[in-house]
C-alpha cells in the first residue's frame, strides 16, 4: 500500500496523497466496486486513468470509506453519503483526495515548462508579482493553478472562469502557503491555502477561512 503522505490539517480535515506503483489488476483485486464505478473504469481508454481511479477508492479505504459511500452530483462534484465534504485529485503517477467537516478542494499537477504558454489563460492579478525571469516560474505558475483547480472543485459552479473570478495572493515557495479570492457575481469568498511539492509534482488544497 504505497500510502505516499497523510496530512492532518486540524481536527476536521485531513489530505492523503498515493503513489500509484501498482498495476491495474492489483488494484482492482481487494476492492469491491459498484456497477456504475465498474463501468465507468471499464470504458476508460487509458490504463493510466484506470489505476489513477482505483487508487483514489484505495485512498477512500483508507479514510474508512468504501467506493459505496462515494456519489457525484449534477455539476460532477463528489460527496460523501454521511455528509462530510471530500475532495479527489489525480495526476499521472499520483492521487490525493481530501476529507472535512467543511467544504474543500484539493488539486495536483505534473510542473511542466508548457504551463508557461497557457498562463494567459488562467492568470491575471498574478501576473503583477510574477516575473518570467525568476528560476521558480514554473513552480509558481503551477501552485497557481492547483489553488484555482481546488478553488473551482469546491464552489463547482458553471461559469466560474480562473482568471476573472479567482485570484491568489503574492507568495513564496518557502511559505508553503497563501491566500484565495473569489470574486463572483458582486460576493467574495477568503480561503486560505496550502501546497506542497514533490518528485516533480505540486499539490494544493483549500478550506473556507475560519
Amino acid at each position: 500500500m504505497p500510502l505516499y503522505k497523510s496530512i492532518s490539517i486540524n481536527s476536521q480535515t485531513t489530505v492523503k496523497i498515493w503513489k500509484i506503483e501498482e498495476s491495474y489488476d492489483d488494484l482492482m483485486q481487494p476492492l469491491k466496486l459498484t456497477p456504475n464505478s465498474l463501468q465507468r473504469v471499464l470504458g476508460m481508454k487509458s490504463e493510466l486513468h484506470q489505476r489513477g481511479f482505483l487508487s483514489v477508492r484505495h485512498l477512500l479505504r483508507a479514510f474508512g470509506y468504501a467506493d459505496q459511500d462515494l456519489f457525484y452530483d449534477q455539476n460532477g462534484k463528489p460527496h460523501l453519503k454521511d455528509g462530510r465534504h471530500i475532495s479527489i485529485t489525480h495526476s499521472f503517477i499520483f492521487s490525493g483526495v481530501i476529507i472535512s467537516d467543511k467544504e474543500v478542494g484539493i488539486d495536483i499537477e505534473k510542473q511542466r515548462a508548457k504551463i508557461s504558454i497557457i498562463a494567459k489563460k488562467f492568470v491575471d492579478y498574478e501576473f503583477k508579482y510574477l516575473k518570467k525571469q525568476e528560476n521558480d516560474y514554473v513552480r509558481k505558475l503551477t501552485i497557481i493553478w492547483c489553488v484555482k483547480e481546488s478553488l473551482y472543485k469546491l464552489f463547482a459552479t458553471p461559469g466560474m472562469l480562473f482568471k476573472d473570478h479567482f485570484l491568489v495572493i503574492p507568495f513564496t515557495i518557502q511559505e508553503g502557503s497563501t491566500v484565495a479570492w473569489i470574486d463572483y457575481k458582486a460576493k467574495k469568498y477568503r480561503y486560505n491555502t496550502a501546497f506542497l511539492e514533490f518528485e516533480g509534482f505540486t499539490c494544493a488544497y483549500v478550506v473556507p477561512n475560519a
